[in-house]
């Protein structure tokens, strides 16, 4: 299963589309947030589904600032970042992601692409996708328990 991962389009809905056109065919794509209304936009545009969930910049948004999603043996722990502090470090988020039984953690909020491993989980952060700077995205791929994810910029 392949799912693209991206985050932090804040309103710059045409690199949030260039990203799937690039990625294409995905079997899913994810928003991590600071960019509910241009993941609204692509869910409803593409015939993909898309899963997303609120930044700290997607202001008066109902949508879950968390979200775990089960795609057959992998569990994939969905969530902005900002308040895991991920800033800070990934300390909070590494125990969310233990906490949940996560095989993949995805979060965004930093800006800075980044793929590691920590207690058995890939962290996936697929950099920002907003104005003004050439962008990046990722792609996540499943296959039965094993996760693996690259960095793509735009």
């Amino acid at each position: 299963m392949k799912l693209l991962v991206i985050s932090d389009s804040h309103g710059n809905y045409p690199h949030a589309f260039k990203a799937h056109q690039l990625a294409s065919p995905v079997d899913h794509i994810i928003h991590l947030g600071d960019g509910a209304d241009d993941a609204s936009l692509m869910e409803q545009v593409l015939e993909v589904p898309v899963h997303r969930v609120a930044g700290n910049c997607d202001l008066g948004s109902e949508l879950p600032h968390d979200l775990i999603l089960d795609f057959g043996e992998c569990r994939v722990f969905l969530t902005h970042g900002n308040r895991h502090l991920v800033k800070s470090g990934l300390k909070q988020l590494i125990g969310k992601g233990t906490e949940v039984g996560a095989t993949v953690v995805l979060y965004g909020h930093t800006h800075l692409p980044a793929v590691a491993s920590a207690e058995g989980m890939l962290l996936v952060n697929p950099g920002a996708l907003n104005k003004g700077v050439p962008g990046s995205y990722a792609i996540l791929t499943l296959d039965g328990s094993e996760a693996r994810a690259e960095i793509f910029s735009l």
